[in-house]
């Protein structure tokens, strides 16, 4: 997965940290983003602690909300998030590209659509489409959870949606990936006429060799 966070925690503090890094041409970035636990509910109150241990997922999620909730509060200017909209999600998602780990061809490179190339290019690093569609995911649970009316949710929106829609069909274009689920074939179903032609078989069978 290419979003890396690794949280930080202080028994002297309240605040959570998540660093962010990104390695390009040898050189190692880490952007660190710290966020105090009190303010990460911005609609409503935060639900309370839970008597067991959090999964991995839900511990991700927190993560992320307030990764989020602290780039609402760097933006220029400042958003709270009734305020924000779908446009300033897909603002957060380019973001979060110069933090990837996947090499993602341009066209005028002469690896575009190969799986394996053979020599390093200088194309860009970007976030791979199943790393953000997971992240938007977490993001848009993690809103209606804080209080956030699901019909207002700009994780949801169609301007969101259509943008994964198109890093999808890009990277696996300039990859040579293929993002398509592979169909189970149904097994075939026994009704009561083929178990009955198969037991006069096998008995005719049996009968012939006797």
């Amino acid at each position: 997965m290419d979003i890396v966070s690794e949280p930080n925690n202080n028994n002297n503090s309240n605040n959570h940290m998540a660093s962010y890094k990104a390695t390009s041409s040898g050189t190692t970035t880490t952007t660190t983003v710290t966020t105090d636990a009190n303010s990460a509910s911005l609609i409503g109150g935060g639900s309370a602690g839970a008597a067991t241990t959090p999964s991995r997922y839900e511990n991700q999620k927190r993560r992320d909300w307030n990764t989020f909730c602290q780039y609402l509060r760097n933006h220029r200017p400042p958003l709270s998030l009734p305020m924000c909209s779908g446009a300033h999600v897909l603002e957060f998602l380019r973001y979060l590209d110069q933090f990837g780990k996947t090499k993602v061809h341009n066209q005028t490179c002469p690896f575009f659509g190969l799986p394996n190339p053979p020599a390093p290019c200088p194309c860009p690093l970007r976030q791979a489409w199943g790393s953000l569609d997971a992240l938007i995911g977490r993001l848009r649970a993690a809103y209606e959870e804080h209080g956030g009316r699901p019909e207002a949710n700009p994780f949801g929106a169609r301007a969101v949606r259509l943008y994964l829609r198109e890093v999808r069909d890009f990277q696996a274009k300039a990859r040579g990936v293929s993002y398509e689920k592979k169909r189970k074939r149904p097994k075939p179903k026994i009704t009561s006429t083929t178990a009955a032609a198969s037991a006069n078989a096998a008995a005719a069978s049996a009968t012939g060799t006797s």
